[in-house]
Formats: structure tokens, sequence, C-alpha cells
């Protein structure tokens, strides 16, 4: 795909980790209330991974996941260009089922899936999108299982498994997840400064918006003479009152309201 311009004269809007789940009903509605009313006047709405809590195939999509994908076929109906990038809980979004051809999730959404890391045109600006896990290159034990989970033998065989058991495989990748989260040193869980860098010269980029890590921030830097900001998007907790899109003008974000 060429590159996608994001011309100065038209809106884009950013989230990630929604974390979409039947289990938290309060986010689920927060953030498609917020998409329905702010997207919707936008040109381009960006979705950069852990739309859901748990993702184990496009079979497997429940009645939250089928409101969430009507919510953005009705967007894309109506003029938003919506753009879906796979996370680290949902990286079998559009993976094809062994013997079960068909349209993936992002058709059904009519939204278009982003290569991780994606290179885009923004108002005049480079701008690197990213989900954010790959950057976490401390977290070695992690980045072996990024590498086994999106090796597509692996993913095939896990595909071929019956619903039921890749639904509770899920659950126990999940539980583990947590335990390990809440052993694991903070450094650990944040991106590496060097894999920044290395990512952006590889692209030609000094702005890099990105999610995963539930740090939201806006970072500013100098590398090389050159400057450059890491934009960190939030996650979504309605009990936590986290979470809302973010915009792009004048060159710099744009939180917008919750509310």
């Amino acid at each position: 795909m060429s590159m996608l311009h994001v011309t100065a004269s038209q809106t884009a809007l950013f989230a990630s980790d929604l974390h979409l789940s039947l289990d938290a009903p309060e986010t689920a509605e927060q953030a498609m209330r917020l998409l329905w009313i702010q997207a919707a006047s936008a040109d381009h709405l960006f979705l950069l991974g852990d739309l859901f809590e748990m993702w184990v195939g496009d079979d497997g999509i429940d009645s939250l996941a089928q409101q969430f994908s009507t919510l953005l076929r009705q967007l894309s109906n109506a003029g938003t260009q919506v753009w879906m990038m796979r996370g680290n809980r949902d990286f079998l979004i559009d993976v094809p089922l062994p013997g079960k051809p068909g349209p993936g999730f992002t058709e059904q959404c009519g939204a278009q899936l982003l290569d991780d890391p994606c290179l885009i045109d923004l108002q005049g600006t480079p701008a690197l999108l990213a989900h954010g896990d790959a950057l976490c290159t401390d977290d070695e034990v992690y980045q072996t299982w990024r590498t086994t989970c999106r090796d597509p033998r692996w993913q095939q065989a896990m595909l071929s498994r019956s619903l039921d058991e890749r639904i509770a495989i899920g659950r126990q990748a999940r539980q583990n997840s947590e335990a390990g989260k809440r052993e694991m040193a903070g450094a650990l869980a944040d991106v590496n400064q060097a894999a920044v860098d290395a990512m952006l010269d590889s692209a030609g980029a000094d702005l890099l918006i990105h999610g995963h890590t539930h740090r939201p921030a806006h970072h500013h830097w100098t590398h090389e003479g050159r400057a450059r900001q890491r934009v960190v998007l939030t996650d979504w907790d309605a009990k936590a009152h986290r979470g809302h899109l973010m915009g792009w003008a004048s060159g710099k974000p744009v939180p917008m309201p919750k509310a």
C-alpha cells in the first residue's frame, strides 16, 4: 500500500487499547459512545491495536464485537475512513481460518488493516504508527512469545483447534499475562529508547504514535541532532476514568473531550 496522506484540511482521530469485553460493559459503552459522537465527523479514524481484551479468531465474534463492527461500518458508510491495526491481544484479527475462506473482521467493519508499524503523512509530517509492544524489547520473555504467536504456522495450528478450545487457551493466557504484569518490574513494561530511535531511523520519521504501555504521555527528545516526539495513547477503563480519543492539529496531539 502506498503511503497514506492525511491532508492539512482533514481531521484524524487516534485510539488504542479499548480492551472491549463483555466483562467490562461500562468501558465498552463509553468507547462506542465517544466513537459515534466524535469519529462521525472525522475524515480518518486510526485504531492502533488491543481493541479487544481477547481475540481467538474471526469466527469467535461475540455480541459486543458484532456491535462494534456495526458501529465501525456505520462510520465508514458515513464517510470516515477507518484504519485498524492488530495488537498483542487481538493479533489473530483477519488471520484466515483453515479451510474456511471468507471476509476478515476488518472487511466486515468497513475498515482497512494497517501494518505494524505503518508510516503515514500526517498533515505534512511523516508519522510512524505502531501498537507499541514490539518496542518493549527489555521484556525478552514477551518478545519471544510475540515472535512465536505471529508465526503463520503457529497461528494456523491454533486456528485449527475448536473455538471452545481456543477460548479456554485465550482465557488461560490472559490470566498468566495479568499475573506476570503484577510481578514485572516497571521498566520492562515500557518501550526501550534505543528501539524507538531505531524504528524511527528505519522509517525516516521523527514522530511516533503508539499505545500498548498504558502510559499516556507526549515525549520530546533529540536524537543525532533531530527533534523527535513520541505520543502514547491512553488505554480505556471507565471505572478508572480513563479513555479518550486523540486528535491532531497544528503539529501536536489534541485530547478529545471524554463526554
